[in-house]
């Protein structure tokens, strides 16, 4: 067949004939003009940038509670807002057709001619795209990919992470912001009946979470349902719409909706964890699943960006743990603390009530106020260390009490896109003796500055494609936060406080034990109680806190181990520019090139380092 160019040729050239066989003798007829040339095609790097933002419009289309966690729930996509994600068997399935599809896109895309951060770019979309699919050809349970086996648990499920995400996410300024909130409250039920169809898929398949998981998730989910006038999901919209000005009676119909529709959805799931609760063993690992060998394999990779076994991730936290706990033998002796292992000095200072501020509600704002306090003192100190600073601010806040329970000891969540919402540093107070004085600092330099705020911060404001600006890699994110309590410690913040760096020493012994504890649990066959047993004797942390970290690792196998791996990376990388660029390492520059750059696979981080380093000595 002619192309359309050839096409165009032809027709011009046949015109041009039949105005010579009829011109009148004597007069010179003027040729036709030149027909354009055809564009050349599209280069490469044009291809990559319509792609990304092909593959980010996906994912807005996806997923509206993405469209609201970025702050993009209005003007053209003010729908969104009135909308949850459809959690169902068939978008499921439908999810892991676009991943395909998107990958099979990708490599569509020649990648040879890729140089620079378009390389990064391309290698990064490959990396997550080819792992994710690769979990969904595999396995047909949990969510996509490999690392969520479990569609409910006490850490997975709309009924634990919607109340917080309409408490915390769901902006309400206007009166149609109310309304949505509603629609919102309405599709909870909704979507809590579609992961029940999953979970019912799942167990049939041979999927059931272990017995004190299934315990623990049937105590958040009874926790919940309450009378409406007390119930989160209520009082939120109604005082909010209040503080506005908001007419309209929004606690009332928020009550019906959550009386006649979230609490029966919620008593179904309820049913049904009792329904399988008789069936649940106490086998914890992923090794009980189908093909769960296989599948913690995946997860792994996934989690960590690498290909290292579990035999060597598990020496890995051995090796660390060890170095680490002769580093705070020295510091804890200094202190006074010398009788009992290590992990049993730590154990006495968890203990010890004069580093633990009231269990009270005033005992509870003191802390909360001095870690905002901390934050303000460590943001001043930055430009040391870092060329670019993030333009959004963070606040530290409370982890709601009605997932305070099941919930990590601190997470983070990042701004939106608009600088309506801060980055946030959630800490978890359901009791203060968890987090003692001597512990807070590390953990604020990891969840705030210059840990996870500083570099995803950062990643939004960088100019960077969109799908780029909202990824995560937990092996780079966790990794870089897990960095930045060394260059806390680096820069003398522990000089005069020595239980504050035996908490910096802490914070690493833990991360070092969940690379011993998730390759125990997943791989090693390993009970719940030896690991529980094997993290305090490490780390020395609180066994209550311990345990609901083992529980956490049960239900996401390999993410634990994104920590160590990826804090690991950072610093050997750091070394490596170092050593290639002698005097002419700067650490700010490195620190840009890392973090301006976005998340990545830690396979990437270092083609990006090696690039810096040649840049460098140019």
């Amino acid at each position: 067949m002619l192309s359309r160019r050839n096409l165009l040729l032809s027709a011009g050239a046949t015109v041009a004939l039949a105005g010579c066989a009829t011109a009148s003798p004597g007069v010179v007829t003027a040729p036709p003009p030149p027909t354009p040339a055809a564009p050349p095609p599209p280069t490469p790097q044009a291809q990559l940038s319509a792609y990304m933002d092909q593959v980010f419009r996906e994912a807005l289309d996806d997923s509206p509670q993405f469209v609201t966690s970025l702050g993009l729930d209005k003007d053209d996509r003010a729908a969104a807002k009135a909308r949850l994600d459809d959690a169902s068997l068939a978008d499921l399935a439908r999810d892991k057709a676009l991943t395909a599809d998107q990958l099979r896109r990708l490599k569509a895309i020649p990648r040879e001619p890729l140089t620079g951060m378009a390389a990064v770019n391309y290698d990064t979309l490959l990396a997550t795209l080819e792992v994710t699919d690769e979990g969904n050809r595999k396995f047909q349970y949990g969510y996509q990919g490999a690392g969520q086996p479990y569609v409910l648990s006490q850490l997975t499920g709309a009924y634990q992470s919607v109340p917080d995400f309409l408490g915390t996410q769901h902006t309400i300024e206007t009166k149609a912001d109310a309304d949505a909130y509603l629609s919102r409250l309405d599709a909870f039920a909704t979507q809590m009946d579609q992961e029940l169809e999953r979970a019912r898929h799942d167990v049939g398949l041979g999927v059931i979470p272990p017995d004190f998981v299934v315990e623990r998730s049937l105590t958040q989910m009874a926790g919940l349902v309450g009378p409406a006038d007390r119930s989160p999901l209520v009082t939120s919209v109604a005082t909010r719409a209040k503080e506005k000005g908001i007419a309209g009676d929004y606690a009332g119909q928020a009550s019906l909706i959550y009386r006649d529709k979230v609490v029966p959805a919620l008593q179904r799931q309820i049913a049904f964890m009792k329904e399988i609760q008789p069936r649940a063993v106490h086998d914890a690992g992923a090794w009980r699943l189908p093909d769960g060998e296989a599948y913690y394999d995946v997860a792994l990779r996934g989690s960590t960006t690498t290909t290292l076994s579990p035999d060597e991730i598990h020496q890995i936290g051995l090796d660390q743990a060890r170095e680490l706990s002769a580093r705070a033998d020295v510091l804890l002796k200094k202190a006074g603390y010398s009788r009992g292992t290590v992990g049993q000095r730590i154990q006495a200072l968890y203990r010890d009530k004069k580093y633990h501020y009231p269990n009270t509600d005033a005992g509870k704002e003191k802390l909360l106020a001095d870690l905002n306090a901390q934050v303000k003192v460590m943001s001043a100190r930055l430009p040391q260390m870092f060329a670019t600073l993030p333009k959004a601010p963070v606040e530290v806040r409370r982890v709601p009490k009605f997932i305070e329970a099941g919930a990590p000891g601190g997470y983070y969540n990042q701004p939106t896109l608009d600088g309506s919402r801060p980055g946030i540093y959630w800490i978890n107070l359901r009791d203060t003796a968890e987090n003692p004085t001597w512990t807070l600092p590390t953990l604020t330099y990891h969840e705030a500055v210059p840990g996870h705020h500083m570099q995803l911060a950062l990643q939004q404001e960088a100019d960077l494609p969109m799908i780029r600006r909202a990824m995560f890699f937990s092996s780079y994110g966790e990794g870089w936060a897990l960095y930045a309590e060394q260059l806390a410690q680096e820069m003398g913040v522990y000089a005069d406080d020595p239980l504050a760096e035996v908490g910096y020493l802490q914070s690493s012994l833990f991360r070092s034990a969940r690379l011993v504890v998730d390759t125990g649990l997943h791989f090693k066959r390993w009970s719940r109680e030896k690991a529980i047993d094997t993290m305090t004797s490490i780390d020395g942390s609180p066994r209550s806190a311990a345990t609901t970290e083992i529980e956490r690792y049960c239900v996401w196998p390999g993410q634990a181990c994104s920590y160590m791996v990826g804090k690991l990376t950072w610093v050997r990388l750091r070394d490596k520019a170092k050593a290639a660029l002698g005097p002419r390492f700067d650490l700010r520059q490195f620190h840009d090139a890392g973090l301006l750059a976005g998340a990545m696979p830690l396979t990437v981080l270092e083609a990006r380092i090696d690039q810096y380093i040649a840049s460098a000595r140019a």
